[in-house]
């Protein structure tokens, strides 16, 4: 089975959406599209009747709304639903919640047993690079985090921050697909686009597609390809 990703244009570069419940690296320098395409995935599940959770460290449900605010997709409707849980870790609201779930295993245990009690079927995690505030040895624990998750009946998008597509980290090797987006200065003007690097059961090109972004989100062009 496979879902879609909520994002125009995606899907068909990906043989018609994600397979379902495998985690997904979303990577890419700064403001190269990454949180936008990952709230379209996340409102897209909310608009279908799925269980969706939106996992942060570093921001608010309001101020991660107002990130969004210049787009019409429909995020700030679906973020206010009962279909979308949003947790910050770092806060005493986040730290309550996730502790109901176990005291034992840290946040590998208590972040899994929240997903599988709730029967999330999307999910968003942001990012890799917080999550060694929660890890004393970051490399040995987030192999058993990452384990962890794709054990969950659940499609998950885990956020990372990345400037080099060709210099991997664990989660890279761990996850089943890595979708990288590339933002770039080119004959005086920015040049954006989107490439799925693996995508386990999947026929992928590998070739650096053509995003836009308007008032609706982020739009892929599947014909269109960029070169670098």
């Amino acid at each position: 089975m496979r879902v879609s990703s909520g994002v125009p244009g995606f899907d068909e570069i990906v043989e018609g959406g994600l397979p379902a419940n495998r985690l997904y690296v979303v990577s890419g320098p700064p403001g190269s599209g990454k949180t936008t395409f990952s709230s379209q995935f996340i409102t897209e599940g909310a608009r279908n009747g799925e269980n969706c959770l939106y996992v942060t460290m570093h921001e608010s449900k309001d101020e991660l709304i107002h990130d969004m605010s210049n787009f019409d997709f429909g995020f700030e409707k679906v973020m206010r639903s009962d279909r979308v849980q949003f947790l910050n870790l770092v806060t005493e609201a986040g730290k309550r919640t996730i502790t109901q779930f176990g005291t034992d295993g840290g946040l590998t245990n208590r972040l899994t047993a929240f997903i599988e009690s709730n029967d999330i079927d999307r999910a968003v995690i942001d990012s890799t690079m917080l999550l060694q505030h929660f890890f004393a040895d970051m490399s040995e624990e987030i192999t058993g985090f990452l384990s962890s998750l794709k054990q969950t009946d659940t499609t998950i998008l885990l956020i990372s921050e990345m400037t080099d597509p060709t210099s991997y980290s664990d989660e890279h090797y761990l996850a089943h697909g890595v979708i990288f987006f590339h933002n770039y200065m080119e004959g005086g003007g920015m040049t954006r686009g989107v490439q799925t690097i693996k995508m386990r059961g999947t026929a992928i090109d590998c070739d650096i597609h053509r995003i836009s972004f308007s008032d609706k989100g982020l739009r892929v062009y599947p014909n269109e390809k960029v070169q670098r």
